[in-house]
């Protein structure tokens, strides 16, 4: 792991019985950049998030982030060392509000003691206002501050996506994972989605993303990891993965090429 890496994988597998999700797979995601995975469909790239936040248990190699050897960990205790993932498909709590559903993020962070919640100390109604006030900025943040007392699932598609980021944001991640994150978006969703990505990276909040828009990756990424068969077949800049022969041959096609040569 260098100096400069927070999240270091190195020699990964993922078996699935006789199916092999990964094979071999190495990378590291530096301080303060923006990593972007990229492949066909079945090329490893939701198991690799999986096993790096603990919800698969890799059947070989080691995962280090910032220091701490992830293996073997449960994923709250991944995501309280400050990993924090999206998923493909949106996880908010339909049933309750956007600002609910912050303050359940946040609530993971109270410093509060049962026995004082259930006597209701000052001291409690003091967090809860402070959490309420937090809650409001990260909601205004992601461009949702006027959407607080909607339901979850009262919101379109892509200020759901917002919503589940706003809620990751909540847990003050070092690393956030984006799984998908502008699936279903349109293109002003989207080309809005890049500009708040280049927000959260002023918070000093590194990110690895898995993303089929090759227009907003090219756009957001300092560097560009693809997989295909679960093996890493080429790695660099948006440059030099936009003119790489294989990444051509196995995902991006002569069209694209053309098109961006």
């Amino acid at each position: 792991m260098t100096a400069t890496a927070l999240l270091a994988v190195n020699g990964l597998a993922v078996h699935f019985g006789g199916l092999t999700a990964i094979e071999d797979l190495s990378l590291e995601v530096r301080e303060g950049e923006v990593l972007a995975l990229i492949g066909p469909n079945g090329a490893g790239k939701t198991s690799a998030f999986n096993a790096i936040t603990g919800y698969l248990a890799p059947s070989a190699g080691e995962i280090v982030f910032d220091g701490a050897r992830l293996n073997g960990l449960k994923p709250h205790r991944i995501a309280g060392l400050g990993l924090v993932r999206t998923f493909q498909k949106t996880s908010v709590f339909g049933g309750r509000s956007a600002l609910e559903n912050i303050l359940i993020g946040l609530h993971l962070r109270s410093t509060q003691q049962p026995l004082a919640i259930l006597l209701g100390l000052p001291s409690v109604a003091r967090e809860e206002k402070r959490l309420a006030a937090e809650a409001r900025e990260i909601l205004a943040f992601v461009g949702l501050g006027a959407r607080a007392d909607d339901l979850g699932s009262a919101l379109p598609y892509g200020e759901q996506r917002l919503l589940e980021i706003a809620v990751a944001l909540a847990a003050k991640p070092k690393l956030l994972l984006l799984d998908e994150p502008v699936s279903g978006m349109n293109p002003v969703e989207t080309e809005s989605f890049m500009a708040k990505l280049a927000e959260i990276r002023a918070l000093s909040i590194t990110v690895l993303l898995v993303e089929h828009d090759m227009k907003m990756v090219m756009g957001v990424s300092d560097r560009i990891v693809c997989l295909n068969q679960g093996r890493v077949i080429a790695s660099g800049t948006p440059e030099q993965i936009q003119r790489d022969p294989e990444v051509i041959r196995a995902y991006l096609g002569e069209r694209y090429a053309r098109a961006h040569g």
